[in-house]
């Protein structure tokens, strides 16, 4: 049974501005079609560019953020899911404390004095997303904030983690402090998108298996369990309902992990997770109706 601060993210939380544009605005920043890249300079300009020229949606996002926020959605339970990560002390933080305390989850943000929040461009054509991200302050998380005394206590509260690859380059010993945690304590249960060889490497803690689950888009998600691989097929949607499909992946993981914190078979996770993921889809951005209707 799923309870308050059962589940716990870390990553770069990054402010989503999100517009439909059009293949000239792609080919005046050099921007391929599915792409996803970090912000060089000369893409700096098109944030300010796409919010006079289109209709921008603003939306707290970030992989781990996404998936945390996803769970939060499909568990319906009050404080269910905690989050850190780094932001400015801007217009932007502001609005991203606003949104993702607004979707249920206990944010408990590092708000770095120098670096801005950080942003991501999602620039949709034709159903298909480019990302042009400018991590900023998502790249200066602490790990003396993960040991303040009320951050730590989320840690202790938690049962389920979920930390995101591209958290490594940030705050490796703020990882290293949570597994090391979660070993001791014998709650770790991961979930990695990696290959079946993963799955059977050795683990400091032997009291839980380890799964791997792959998303392949329109294709079968690939789950590798107790050495076996199954493959589960996902639910197809026509292309003229498809509007975006940026967020997919994380609503799949969001999806997921709310029913793993409930201890339900993987099957049903791997269920919620498709739901999820077909639910976001057909929204702009990684957004979702007020209640879900997933049984």
């Amino acid at each position: 049974m799923a309870s308050e601060g059962i589940l716990l993210g870390m990553g770069n939380p990054l402010l989503d501005i999100s517009a439909v544009v059009d293949d000239s605005f792609l080919q005046k920043y050099d921007i391929k079609l599915n792409n996803a890249i970090l912000a060089e300079d000369k893409h700096l300009p098109m944030y300010n560019e796409m919010a006079s020229k289109y209709t921008v949606e603003y939306i707290a996002g970030g992989a781990t953020q996404n998936s945390i926020k996803v769970a939060q959605w499909m568990l319906q339970i009050p404080g269910a899911t905690s989050y850190m990560g780094c932001i400015g002390k801007d217009k932007f933080g502001e609005e991203m404390k606003k949104n993702s305390t607004k979707a249920g989850v206990n944010v408990h943000y590092y708000e770095d004095e120098a670096a801005p929040t950080g942003t991501c461009a999602v620039c949709v054509v034709g159903g298909e997303r480019s990302l042009i991200a400018n991590l900023s302050a998502a790249n200066c998380y602490k790990s003396e904030h993960l040991k303040r005394p009320e951050n730590w206590a989320l840690v202790e509260k938690a049962k389920y983690f979920y930390i995101a690859g591209f958290f490594l380059t940030v705050s490796p010993e703020s990882i290293m402090l949570v597994a090391e945690h979660a070993a001791a304590n014998n709650k770790t249960e991961n979930v990695e998108e990696i290959a079946l060889k993963i799955s059977q490497w050795p683990k400091a803690s032997g009291a839980h298996k380890r799964i791997t689950v792959i998303t392949q888009g329109a294709d079968p998600v690939v789950i590798a369990e107790d050495g076996k691989v199954k493959l589960f097929p996902v639910i197809l949607l026509p292309k003229e309902k498809l509007v975006d499909t940026n967020g997919a992946g994380d609503a799949f993981v969001g999806g997921f992990l709310s029913q793993l914190v409930q201890e339900k078979p993987i099957e049903d996770c791997v269920k919620a997770g498709c739901y999820a993921a077909n639910v976001i889809i057909q929204r702009s951005g990684c957004t979702y109706p007020e209640k879900p209707d997933f049984s």
